[in-house]
């Protein structure tokens, strides 16, 4: 009598469809790490996100290590591993990618805090260009592991970005190339273990983990030469053009005649100028505690031929630690009409944000101011 097969369970059914469709999985585990660390997202500064992060590169370099002496060697049978270790080799490629998207979305959330639009979105078009390879078929085959070592490179150099600064309690050029030099040791203690251990295989980890880790850092070099690098620690919160800024205690007072409708503007970025006024640019600023340095508040106009020329350069000290960001602002008397903005810099010329305004001269006549209070 012959009797029929048991149908597959639940989990052999699941195991069976993402071997199927593997990259696919691939993908929705990479894009899970974005969505799951939105939801996680804290201050730079805090010790719960720079663990995580931590944590999560440890992760990802135990398993690349793993990946890396096992490419090679005879494929695994799974089928005869207990369940945890069956597991780990099944879905080791979906965690990396996990764990790699939620450092990611990490990185790209804060450098596109810490620059305007312009700036943020070159340095995210290299972490989308590196992702899209990352999910590329044939550049897979051909460079696969390789791929994945220059994304935890990224990560890695974009971690100590961000950390190192924290540390120091300052930024500039020194302080990121310290930075960098950090995110250099990890890669190094790798490849001395190496080259100690496993000598026959040196070759493969000058070819797998040193170039592309070092394609991204002369990426990263470059970028902060051209200043695309964002600002991070710091991020600008708010900024706005009004007709007077006035300290009382622990609260600034902002006047301004923005009319109701104008409801994609923040402030008088119609500056209505009428004889004696000043034009005031209020920011808040975060940056973490213990930090302290200086920013520049550049203001330019822009002339006949449709150039920027600078007006002015302002510099305002900054302390960081405070939550909702440190509040300073800056004021000009003589100005023209005309377009105008004003940018907020860090003292090498990294851009951390801006504002536009128009300015035009009017009439002296009466008029009302409605106060915000910050």
């Amino acid at each position: 009598m012959i009797q029929n097969a048991a149908p597959p369970s639940l989990l052999q059914r699941l195991r069976l469809r993402y071997k199927k469709n593997e990259q696919a999985f691939d993908i929705a585990a990479f894009v899970g790490g974005f969505v799951f660390d939105i939801a996680m997202l804290d201050r730079i500064d805090a010790w719960s996100t720079i663990i995580q992060q931590a944590v999560y590169l440890l992760l990802i370099a135990v398993i690349l290590m793993q990946m890396f002496f096992a490419e090679g060697e005879p494929v695994r049978d799974t089928a005869t591993m207990a369940g945890p270790k069956r597991w780990y080799f099944e879905y080791r490629t979906a965690l990396v990618h996990f764990l790699l998207g939620t450092l990611l979305n990490l990185y790209t959330l804060f450098f596109f805090k810490s620059a305007s639009l312009f700036v943020s979105f070159a340095f995210m078009l290299v972490l989308a260009a590196l992702l899209v390879a990352n999910e590329s078929k044939r550049l897979k085959a051909q460079f696969g592991l390789s791929l994945k070592f220059a994304l935890f490179g990224l990560c890695l150099l974009s971690f100590c970005a961000g950390i190192v600064p924290v540390v120091v309690g300052s930024i500039g050029p020194f302080v990121f190339l310290l930075s960098m030099l950090v995110g250099c040791v990890p890669l190094a203690v790798i490849y001395r273990r190496i080259h100690i251990h496993a000598p026959d295989r040196v070759q493969q980890a000058r070819r797998q983990i040193l170039m592309p880790f070092g394609l991204v850092l002369v990426v990263f070099l470059s970028l902060y030469l051209v200043r695309l690098i964002p600002p991070v620690p710091l991020s600008l919160r708010f900024i706005g053009v009004y007709h007077n800024v006035e300290r009382s205690e622990d609260t600034f007072k902002l006047s301004h005649e923005r009319p109701f409708w104008r409801i994609w503007e923040n402030s008088d970025q119609k500056f209505l100028a009428q004889p004696g006024d000043r034009i005031f640019v209020y920011f808040r600023l975060f940056s973490p505690a213990r930090f302290s340095d200086q920013v520049l508040m550049r203001w330019y106009w822009k002339d006949a031929t449709g150039k920027w020329k600078l007006q002015d350069s302002i510099p305002i000290k900054i302390i960081g630690g405070r939550e909702k960001g440190f509040r300073g602002y800056g004021a000009k008397n003589n100005y023209q009409p005309g377009d105008w903005k004003l940018q907020v810099e860090t003292t090498d010329e990294r851009e951390i944000g801006r504002v536009y305004f128009d300015v035009e001269m009017v009439p002296q006549t009466p008029r009302l101011f409605e106060i915000e209070v910050q």
